[in-house]
Order: structure tokens, then C-alpha cells, then sequence
């Protein structure tokens, strides 16, 4: 098992910055790629927000391209987002999802976070 552990979301301003953790723990052979999704309220479909791969290529949704900042320390399997001029749509759970590996059999593992809510207010 792989389990994917996120944290530093909360409560911040528009125009205000937040940065998200997510700490990937287990039988790990390798990650591939990384990524942050979210959920906004009112049963919103979950949307990509940033991957990044193993070698550093990242993508980025349309509506944070310029604002967010997809980063990872491969050492530490782990993956952050640095989210600066926050707006209020930007307001959801962030889900972290990790590809890779696992160490004990080689099978491959698609894992997700339990969520980290961010709320950004007007």
C-alpha cells in the first residue's frame, strides 16, 4: 500500500497564498508522476490543477497557469503547491494523487489523499 498524506490548506484571504504538502509513504518502488486535483462545493466535479512528472515536466489548469507552482523532492516523495493570489473560486478540497510502483511486487499503484480543504475569502 501507498498512503499519501497532505497538509497546509486552510482558511486565507483573496489575494492571500497558501502552500500544500503531500507526503507519499509505503512499499515504494518509484513514483512517476504527481499531481494536485480538486473539488469545489456543491458536487463539482474534481478538476486537475498541476502534475509533475518524475523529471520535472508539469502541467497546469488554464485557471491557475501563472499563480500555482507544482514542485516535488524525490527523495522525499513528495509533492507541494505553491498557490499565490488565491481567489475566491479557487476555494475547494485538494486532492493529492501519486503513480508509481510499488516495491514489493512491481504492480503499479494510482493513490489519492484523503483531501485538504482550502477556503479563500472575498
Amino acid at each position: 500500500q501507498v498512503q499519501l498524506v497532505e497538509s497546509g490548506g486552510g482558511l486565507v484571504q483573496a489575494g492571500g497564498s497558501l502552500r500544500l504538502s503531500c507526503a507519499a509513504s509505503g512499499r515504494i518502488l518509484r513514483i512517476n508522476a504527481m499531481g494536485w486535483y480538486r473539488q469545489a462545493p456543491q458536487g463539482k466535479q474534481r478538476e486537475l490543477v498541476a502534475r509533475i512528472s518524475s523529471g520535472g515536466s508539469t502541467n497546469y489548469a488554464d485557471s491557475v497557469k501563472g499563480r500555482f507552482t507544482i514542485s516535488r523532492d524525490n527523495a522525499k516523495n513528495t509533492v507541494y503547491l505553491q498557490m499565490n493570489s488565491l481567489k475566491p473560486e479557487d476555494t475547494a478540497d485538494y486532492y493529492c494523487n501519486a503513480q508509481g510502483y510499488y516495491s514489493n511486487n512491481g504492480y503499479g499503484f494510482d493513490s489519492w489523499g484523503q483531501g485538504t480543504q482550502v477556503t479563500v475569502s472575498s
